[in-house]
């Protein structure tokens, strides 16, 4: 697999780059979508020749038999994560979207409140809100250019009314890798208000050389409490096959969710369990190694050009392939500096203040395309703002 291989998306209903046009202005000719968190790469040929198999066979009915399924999933967490976890703890959701709304519906009333550590993915947000909770938003703060967590003011914000929190790890767009002692915090913050706790850990293969991912789930005294969230989608970019996990070690906790899930009538998409199989293996975990080399490489290059211009800067990332670029220091406002990324630099990205409380100021690029449109990206920002230099 070439991770150079320029792949034309355009017209196959990828939403990345056909909706590019109508959500943003910026031209499907000629434009560079660094927008939806999916990958411009096709995954490891196992996931092909997993598809290529159910096609051959040519019958698509109900999927049965989970266990190479369970297996696969089991396998991988032990091996990249050093997490063991029980077959029996898992559960099968269309997507981690899907994933929180469950845990939303599943663990909290109408008018509770839900915990998030913003500025963070924006579709948390939306599903709290649609399910007829509040949003309660902790600020993360900003220490050497970087996000960290404020527990003593995120205390002092509590009323009571909160009964869930939401941590998105790494997190997404900070591109943070939370360390033990972060992680400890959260769990002891959720133990004093008495909070169920949602890791999203979606993106948790997705990590930079030189860092390391630490799983929620092996931490001491949190399993009470603790719901894991986890997907091969992000790490094999087959976000279309709607699959992810929910993992709950706790048996009242698992016992909620599964009532949830059942009245919902939800049961697992064959194509996605097929390809998730064939995902977590060994020839998956050698893709992905190879991958966070190349993403790393592009970071390199996109960070060279974004922290070249007077009044930018991206957030040293440390997972995930989402860099988030502060434009504070030109003094523009919002709509001026997105406005130059669309219209002159033909980019289409995520607006900061989408992510919630503290985004305002931020866009969030995609860099997970071949190098050369990388080149090309940093050369157009560069262009756009030449009048700073």
């Amino acid at each position: 697999m070439s991770f150079d291989t320029v792949i034309n998306r355009l017209g196959t209903h990828s939403v990345k780059w056909d909706a590019m046009e109508p959500m943003f202005g910026v031209p499907a000719q000629g434009g560079l979508a660094m927008w939806v968190a999916d990958m411009d790469f096709r995954p490891p040929a196992c996931v092909q020749a997993a598809l290529e198999t159910m096609l051959n066979h040519g019958i698509y009915g109900y999927f049965g038999d989970d266990s190479a399924y369970l297996h696969a999933i089991t396998w991988w967490m032990q091996t990249r994560h050093g997490w063991s976890v029980d077959p029996k703890h898992i559960f099968t959701t269309h997507g981690l979207v899907n994933g929180t709304a469950l845990c939303v519906d599943a663990f909290t009333q109408a008018g509770d409140g839900v915990i998030l550590t913003t500025p963070v993915y924006h579709a948390f947000a939306r599903v709290i809100k649609a399910a007829g909770r509040n949003v309660v938003e902790c600020p993360l703060a900003t220490v050497a250019g970087q996000y960290v967590m404020d527990f003593d003011a995120w205390d002092a914000q509590m009323t009571g009314s909160e009964k869930m929190f939401i941590l998105c790890s790494p997190h997404n767009p900070g591109g943070r890798v939370w360390t033990q002692e972060e992680l400890q915090g959260v769990a002891d913050f959720c133990q004093r208000h008495d909070l169920v706790l949602v890791s999203d850990e979606i993106h948790h293969d997705l990590v930079m050389p030189a860092h390391k991912h630490h799983v929620m789930a092996n931490l001491a005294g949190v399993q009470d409490r603790l719901v894991m969230m986890t997907a091969s989608t992000k790490t094999f970019n087959i976000a279309g096959a709607h699959i992810g996990n929910v993992i709950i070690a706790d048996p009242a906790l698992r016992q909620r969710f599964s009532d949830t899930i059942n009245k919902m009538g939800i049961s697992p998409n064959s194509f996605g369990m097929h390809m998730a199989t064939a995902a977590y293996s060994p020839e998956g975990a050698a893709w992905v190694d190879a991958l966070n080399l190349y993403l790393d490489r592009n970071r390199q290059t996109f960070d060279a050009a974004v922290n070249s211009i007077p009044g930018v800067r991206s957030m040293p990332l440390q997972a995930t392939y989402l860099s988030w670029v502060d434009f504070t220091g030109t003094g523009m406002t919002e709509a001026e500096f997105t406005a130059r990324v669309a219209k002159v630099a033909r980019i289409a990205t995520n607006q900061g203040s989408a992510f919630g409380r503290g985004g305002e100021t931020y866009l969030r690029f995609n860099i997970a395309m071949p190098h050369s449109q990388i080149v090309e990206a940093a050369l157009r920002l560069t262009a756009a703002f030449k009048d700073l230099q």
